[in-house]
């Protein structure tokens, strides 16, 4: 058991791609976690899914052993944390099991909106802040310029902030050292009842459940008997151990340490992050605070392709769901697509994400319906009701008024691109709050409806911009809005997953754009395909898909009957084939179609 004021727990926090876990992986080498065979680049990031795309999807904690100047031994528990807005949630998650933060700011780039964001995550979790200047050994590097932004647009005093490279491992070595005098030892009793916060959970094959926890009092020690206070399920531990970064198992967990426990968990219910965990024989008496609940902003259907799959897509739900809070489902049916389930995401990133775990992980083949956010409906009868998907929106006489969901943007963008960005947000039905320069970069802060921003907007953002701006944003309550649904028809059989709801400026040119686009998805049949875009009982756009005429007997002369029926026998299964949508085959790309309507 370490003693507490040896012990530091910090958290890397930064902007997308400006290097939290490149200079994990210096820190990981500079404290001889790994040898340098078994190095490799991102070494924390672990799923194939982080590593092709080159982001941080979870955060993963280390433990670090180091030998201070004086002689002194530290433990030193560090949390990789992600940068992308999507996933905030395990950001917020990551601080809260920490004392202090180190800053990592790209000496090119500056301070990101994301950069904002987090530094205020930490801040509001009292968190003592280091910053830290990375990529100096880049020609572009402007120090002394990126530390004025930094005490100019945080707050903080960024005279002392550490010049280093974490590729190259230049002044990576002066980190740690700051880190120990900056950061305060974390606080707690040995001796009092355990009370531990469950930070993470997954699951493994083998052992069941892991729990990754956060002593906040007491020991936990094998063969200890644990409960979890809010399910109050009852487990023995059979394993206590630590990440460096590889598994390694310890004798007990004392007050201020990081890692995990497994304790033959076969049940998912129960074991969700924020709860605490005690002992059974001797339990605390008040449970921890725990976290914040996410609050799902993107909702869209997922459904197996084969309807027999449904029971392995939500056992695959269930385990993804323990290894990823933020992530929320329900069951729900569709006409056209059968049993599946409503889902919940922080964003598309997200739900793009989720989607491929599901597919690469569990081995579904699913088909994901259109995107869309949570209305509130006050119906004339004076309910109000919370409208996940479009195609349970009421009858229009039905209806007193819609809310949607906005939220309050800050995009930070060189002066080069003010115009077309300002243009953009107009077109999306935007609100200016504020736009203010630091330096020559300009800082522009929007209301926007959240439902104009789940289709393309960080797309286009990045197109107009060149690459170059940053975005970052947060709920910021409800308003009424002029709504309409917009309903897709296939021979005119309405899909309810291609159901969307959106402004009547826009409704008609979206409904083209999906019928167009649906034309070319759709392969051509024996019968001609009518697609249209209605507003009510309005047709607004139409597109045809003109018949596929074909004889399979024509050139069947002459020979015994079977040879025609095998030929018809083969057309029929092709036919087969096509009945999903009533008589028509509707491919996976023409549900991802509304996502994809720019005219760009």
């Amino acid at each position: 058991m370490t003693d507490l004021a040896h012990i530091r727990n910090f958290a890397i926090i930064a902007h997308i791609d400006h290097g939290k876990s490149t200079l994990a992986d210096r820190l990981i080498q500079l404290c001889g976690g790994l040898s340098d065979r078994e190095m490799q680049e991102q070494v924390l990031d672990t799923m194939a899914i982080e590593r092709e795309r080159g982001i941080t999807i979870k955060a993963q904690t280390v433990r670090l052993p180091f030998t201070a100047a004086d002689g002194t031994s530290y433990v030193l528990n560090l949390i990789d944390t992600p940068g992308h807005v999507d996933f905030a949630y395990e950001v917020s998650r990551s601080l809260a099991a920490c004392e202090g933060s180190l800053l990592v700011v790209d000496a090119t780039q500056g301070v990101e909106a994301q950069t904002l964001a987090n530094v205020y995550q930490a801040i509001d979790n009292d968190h003592e802040i280091v910053p830290v200047l990375n990529k100096i050994d880049l020609a572009a590097a402007e120090p002394d310029r990126v530390r004025q932004q930094i005490e100019d647009v945080v707050g903080l005093d960024a005279s002392q902030a550490l010049l280093i490279s974490a590729k190259t491992g230049a002044g990576v070595a002066e980190v740690l050292p700051a880190l120990i005098d900056t950061l305060p030892p974390p606080e707690g009793d040995t001796a009092a009842p355990l009370k531990a916060l469950l930070i993470d959970s997954w699951y493994d094959a083998y052992v069941g459940v892991v729990l990754l926890l956060r002593v906040k009092d007491g020991c936990i020690k094998k063969g200890m008997k644990i409960r979890l206070m809010a399910s109050g399920a009852e487990h023995q531990i059979e394993q206590v151990g630590v990440f460096t970064p590889k598994p390694e198992e310890v004798s007990d967990l004392g007050a201020g340490e990081v890692g995990f426990v497994t304790a033959a968990i076969k049940t998912l219910a129960g074991c969700r992050v924020g709860d605490t965990v005690t002992e059974a024989r001797r339990p605390a008496a008040v449970v921890l605070p725990g976290f914040r609940p996410s609050v799902p902003v993107v909702f869209c259907g997922l459904f197996p392709v084969d309807s027999s799959e449904y029971d392995r897509l939500r056992q695959s739900l269930a385990k993804l769901g323990l290894n990823d809070a933020s992530f929320e489902y329900e069951p729900e049916t569709s006409a056209a697509l059968g049993f599946g389930f409503r889902c919940g995401f922080l964003g598309l990133l997200h739900l793009e994400i989720v989607r491929e775990r599901l597919v690469r992980e569990f081995d579904l083949d699913l088909i994901t319906t259109a995107p869309s956010v949570v209305y509130r409906v006050s119906t004339t009868a004076g309910e109000t009701i919370e409208l996940h998907n479009p195609v349970d929106l009421p009858e229009t006489s039905q209806i007193a008024q819609i809310e949607e969901p906005w939220i309050k943007a800050t995009v930070l963008v060189p002066d080069d691109y003010v115009g077309a960005v300002l243009g953009l947000c107009t077109e999306k039905r935007g609100r200016q709050v504020d736009l203010t320069y630091a330096g020559s970069r300009a800082m522009i802060v929007y209301r926007l409806p959240l439902n104009e921003v789940v289709y393309d907007f960080y797309d286009r953002l990045k197109s107009c911009s060149r690459g170059y701006a940053s975005f970052d944003y947060h709920m910021d309550g409800y308003a009424v809005g002029d709504l309409v649904k917009l309903t897709i028809l296939v021979n005119n059989e309405a899909v309810d997953a291609l159901a969307i709801i959106a402004h009547p400026d826009n409704a008609e040119s979206r409904g083209r754009a999906i019928c167009a686009r649906l034309k070319e998805l759709i392969p051509r049949q024996l019968f001609q395909i009518a697609i249209q875009a209605a507003l009510g009982g309005r047709i607004v756009a139409r597109e045809t898909v003109r018949a596929l005429r074909k004889d399979v007997l024509a050139k069947c002369y002459g020979g015994d009957v079977t040879r025609k029926r095998k030929l018809l026998e083969k057309q029929k299964a092709g036919k087969k084939r096509m009945r999903n949508v009533g008589n028509v085959q509707i491919p996976q790309e023409a549900f991802l179609a509304a996502l994809k309507t720019d005219d760009s």
